[in-house]
């Protein structure tokens, strides 16, 4: 049987961080003022670059550097264009850590570690974690479909995921998918993870600056309004709209035998940006994990993870395995 004991110190050390706890670098819902509000209470708070300019990313990084001192991230999707100058300005700025997805880790991660870069890679497989590691990364996610946005195609639950890929690496696991609170990092460990990453968790913050009539969406979902769709092109987990929403306009284009070039015009340009960042919930695209319907308050993003972190403290007792304490928690 494997080795799957959670080390949760050893992702602090490597992030630099106070807790392993990670807020995802989601497209259209990042900027500095949540990076550093998730740095300042000892998370690791990441930059989406996926939806940003190469001139955009840099203003970013530097307006948290101005603000914060410590560790950040950004994450950077293999697929999106812009890749190139987003790696040069990741090095210019001496950004601590990178999250890679959607592309091979072996195309950027020697270039980032020989410039002192922390990389992690994100997985939907052991098969994908396999080849992260062997690529050399520092850590990989673990991501189970039922995150929000871009997914793996194949349709594998964070509790099966997590331990798959804790069995096949050595690396530190950070689990991602339907996590939310301190239970969910509690049940993240105990299936070997060292850490967690949560994204539509820190959507729903104050400081996130998506929309907030898409913020409003999101705290009125039930269970099963989100649907893992467009998996022919790029598989990607969405929130209903209203009725005749693009949500709607999709499922009838699956169910009616939709090619896969009828779907790539369905989607068309700008459909992420149209829902979550300028609030247009019938032709945009809303993307958000099936945890959504758990999120219904606003808090702001220092009192969540000091709120998740306070709340895992009371899971503590004398009996605690190491595998689930760390440093940043205080007295043990």
């Amino acid at each position: 049987m494997p080795h799957i004991s959670p080390r949760p110190q050893e992702l602090c050390t490597l992030l630099g961080t106070r807790h392993p706890l990670v807020q995802a670098g989601m497209v259209w819902c990042t900027g500095a003022d949540l990076v550093v509000a998730v740095g300042r209470a000892g998370g690791l708070g990441t930059l989406g670059a996926g939806s940003m300019y190469p001139d955009e990313l840099r203003q970013e990084i530097r307006r948290v550097k101005a603000a914060w001192d410590g560790p950040f991230a950004v994450n950077v999707p293999l697929l999106y264009p812009a890749v190139e100058e987003h790696m040069q300005t990741i090095v210019e700025e001496r950004v601590p850590v990178v999250f890679t997805s959607a592309g091979s880790p072996r195309t950027w991660t020697s270039h980032l570690k020989d410039a002192g870069v922390r990389v992690v890679h994100v997985v939907s497989s052991a098969v994908f974690a396999k080849k992260a590691e062997a690529a050399g990364v520092d850590a990989v996610v673990a991501e189970g479909f039922e995150a929000g946005g871009h997914n793996g195609r194949e349709e594998t639950t964070t509790m099966c995921l997590v331990p798959e890929v804790v069995g096949a690496v050595g690396v530190p696991v950070i689990a991602a998918g339907g996590l939310h609170d301190a239970r969910s990092v509690l049940a993240a460990l105990a299936l070997g993870a060292s850490g967690v990453q949560m994204g539509s968790r820190f959507v729903m913050c104050q400081e996130n600056p998506a929309h907030a009539a898409f913020k409003q969406r999101i705290a009125e979902a039930a269970a099963g309004e989100t649907r893992l769709m467009l998996k022919d092109v790029t598989p990607v987990r969405m929130l209903r709209g209203p009725e005749g929403s693009f949500f709607d306009q999709v499922a009838a284009a699956e169910e009616g035998g939709a090619d896969v070039e009828a779907l790539r015009t369905l989607l068309g340009r700008g459909r992420a940006k149209r829902g979550m960042r300028e609030g247009d919930l019938v032709e945009g695209e809303l993307e958000i994990g099936q945890v959504s319907a758990l999120l219904d308050d606003l808090p702001g993003a220092e009192e969540l993870v000091n709120r998740i972190i306070d709340d895992y403290r009371a899971f503590q007792t004398s009996e605690m395995a190491e595998g689930f304490y760390w440093k940043g928690l205080g007295a043990h």
